[in-house]
């Protein structure tokens, strides 16, 4: 099996992809979460015409011509309108977001009125139509303001309250299941032998993904044996997505394969023209989407960016949002590049003149995990690029949402 491009293996990733279902979420739990429908205001906003300013509502022929005096016939504050009408001659002292009594047409501030009594008198300024919010300028009832496949924000939630929402409906959070592998591996917060390292992997893994909208769970490590990479997998029935890590190369103790062959898993491929993270398993079995993705750490991190990240958010309702790459300008010149992909790891900077650029870290070394920390982007250098100058147009990846 030859080597697949990154654009040829992504499109049969997401050709698997299934919509989530919707589920009805409690308002106050809809941050970060996909709209599945359109959000329709239930009422307008605002409801009335209301004062902008503290001040008297007047009708504008009254203030024509200055100084004027009006007769106060009553208040106007909010959650207690005045009742009446404002006839000619005649003033109401009105407060902000009061409700303007009919009849009246501006409102008068009141650093511009002297009050005596029940009379007012209007002595300087032109009433600004601005001191009227108009009923409906914000939204009216029926208007979709929020569309489906939005991902939440916090505007977006104050913006739903005030729309008269409870609840929303949202796309169900794809579950992964994520299961590291191998015999070197364990926990963080354990003390490994002086032949093993730390499982890293299935932590930044599940920050990135629930980051971009899934709901993780980790599986554990399983050990290279086929007992327990079986019972391991075993546990992800009710997963959406199982991203294995490590094992997915054909070596005498890579397992991964063969166990996720024996569960059901059809393969579709495993090698991909990119670096870092070449050796990458896609497969599916009875609806479930399968990616095994390399146990080094950067290579696990980015070949999840690249694949599992748009999969998730097209699962979610909102393709195209994550996958395409976003223009940048390079801070410094970059080599000729060889026959596979390379998503270099690099980070936003500003150039001499204060324009956003993208400048690569100083290493590239697959095995660093501090350098990947320090990074905020991918530079996408095409196989057999030329060499690049600074300032050159170049595509990038955001690593975080």
């Amino acid at each position: 099996m030859g080597l697949l491009s990154v654009e040829e293996a992504l499109q049969r990733i997401l050709a698997r992809a299934s919509r989530s279902e919707a589920e009805r979420v409690p308002l106050s739990e809809t941050a970060g979460r996909v709209l599945s429908a359109d959000v329709e205001a239930r009422l307008t906003q605002p409801p009335f015409n209301a004062s902008a300013m503290d001040g008297y509502a007047v009708r504008a022929g009254d203030v024509a011509t200055l100084p004027a005096t009006l007769k106060l016939v009553g208040e106007s504050a909010a959650g207690h309108a005045f009742g009446g009408s404002v006839n000619a001659g005649e003033a109401v002292r009105i407060f902000t977001g009061a409700p303007v009594p009919e009849g009246a047409n501006a409102i008068v501030i009141q650093e511009n009125v002297e009050a005596d009594g029940n009379s007012v008198r209007v002595v300087d300024g032109t009433p600004d139509p601005a001191h009227i919010r108009l009923r409906g300028g914000d939204f009216r009832e029926g208007d979709a303001v929020l569309k489906a496949g939005r991902r939440m924000t916090s505007r977006d939630v104050l913006l739903a309250a005030a729309m008269g929402h409870a609840q929303l409906a949202c796309a169900r959070r794809p579950k992964v299941a994520i299961l590291a592998t191998g015999d070197e591996l364990v926990a963080p917060g354990e003390t490994p032998r002086p032949d093993q390292i730390i499982s890293s992997n299935p932590y930044g893994l599940a920050a990135m993904l629930t980051a971009f909208g899934a709901e993780p769970h980790l599986l554990g490590i399983a050990r290279d044996t086929m007992e327990d990479l079986t019972g391991k997998l075993g546990q992800a029935a009710d997963a959406d997505v199982i991203i294995t890590i490590g094992g997915a190369s054909v070596g005498d103790h890579d397992l991964v394969v063969p166990a996720l062959k024996a569960a059901g898993m059809t393969l579709d491929f495993w090698k991909i023209a990119m670096r870092p993270g070449k050796p990458m398993i896609f497969g599916h079995r009875d609806g479930q989407i399968i990616l095994g993705v390399p146990g080094n750490p950067v290579s696990s991190m980015i070949c999840t960016r690249v694949f599992a990240v748009p999969l998730i958010t097209l699962m979610l309702g909102r393709p195209d949002q994550s996958a395409h790459p976003v223009p940048a300008t390079l801070a410094e010149p970059i080599g000729a590049n060889g026959p596979r992909a390379h998503y270099m790891r690099a980070h936003r900077v500003s150039d001499a003149d204060g324009r956003p650029c993208v400048r690569p870290i100083p290493s590239q070394d697959s095995s660093l995990i501090a350098p990947l920390a320090n990074a905020d982007c991918l530079i996408v250098h095409a196989p057999y690029a030329s060499a690049l100058p600074a300032g050159a147009a170049v595509d990038t990846l955001p690593l975080d949402f």
